[in-house]
């Protein structure tokens, strides 16, 4: 029986403890960084240095009442749910036409100039013509939000595809996997990183578009609250809105980045 000695135990619990030192320091700075933004946030505004600014007390008073009366809890669900349909369909549509892209030439060539032309116009200024030919319901509001997400997703899926390495390609092949076996078990993985980063930022795109698109023909939602508060001048409400946004925002992109590291454990991390 092998034993133990007092050093070799000793390097081990610093070995085990050295994860979670890791783990714990970046919720340490981030809780450290809070605090230092809403403080201040705080002197600012208390000092009068910004013309009309809200305290945090105020804002979160005011956030207390839109809790209370049901406020806030229908405007997040509202734009919420114009988000996630609008940003889903976006990704499911885009992933399939960036493979398509970046897998058959014939298929670039018909469609990325499309792509290209389209990408170079921002969402927002789709909007009037949006309402237009959709009216002012609900699909004007999910088709920008589809096309933000989409034209980030699309470009990031055809870039992982035409980056993935030809070496493990040619390799596949002349073991003599067939292309749809090269397309299942090597490209998709290794563009699996390109379409996560562009899910990421077709996310921020969505909630920027969705704001905008609020502000036209919206009896509900975190941009139709801000616009109407902007109307009164309600500073703690427009900020309780922006608040929500980015708190959703950010939820939301920490899945994405929990999935994303658990999808791609194989690459190396800094």
């Amino acid at each position: 029986m092998a034993v133990i000695t007092p050093a070799e135990k000793t390097a081990t619990e610093t070995r085990q403890q050295r994860p979670r030192r890791s783990r714990r320091r970046p919720l340490v700075l981030n809780a450290v960084a809070l605090a230092a933004g809403v403080g201040l946030w705080a002197v600012v505004a208390a000092l009068g240095l910004v013309e009309d600014l809200p305290s945090p007390t105020a804002v979160a008073q005011k956030a207390g009442t839109m809790i209370s009366d049901g406020t806030l809890a229908s405007d997040t669900w509202a734009s919420l749910r114009r988000v996630f349909i609008g940003y889903a369909l976006g990704v499911v549509v885009a992933v399939p036409v960036g493979f398509l892209m970046g897998w058959y030439p014939t298929a670039r060539a018909l469609i990325e100039p499309y792509i290209q032309f389209f990408r170079t116009i921002p969402p927002l200024a789709l909007i009037p013509l949006a309402v237009v030919l959709l009216g002012i319901g609900e699909v004007p509001k999910i088709a920008v939000i589809f096309l933000a997400s989409f034209m980030a997703c699309v470009v990031s899926s055809f870039q992982g595809v035409i980056d993935v390495d030809k070496t493990l390609i040619n390799a596949a092949r002349v073991l003599g996997a067939p292309d749809r076996t090269i397309f299942a078990k090597v490209v998709v993985p290794a563009s699996t990183p390109f379409i996560l980063v562009g899910m990421r930022i077709g996310l921020g795109a969505s909630w920027a578009t969705v704001v905008a698109a609020e502000l036209i023909g919206a009896q509900e939602g975190l941009g139709y609250r801000m616009q109407k508060a902007s109307t009164w001048f309600e500073m703690d409400t427009i900020f309780v809105s922006l608040i929500t946004i980015g708190v959703l925002g950010l939820v939301m992109d920490r899945l994405l980045l929990l999935a994303e590291r658990r999808l791609t454990g194989w690459q190396e991390r800094r």
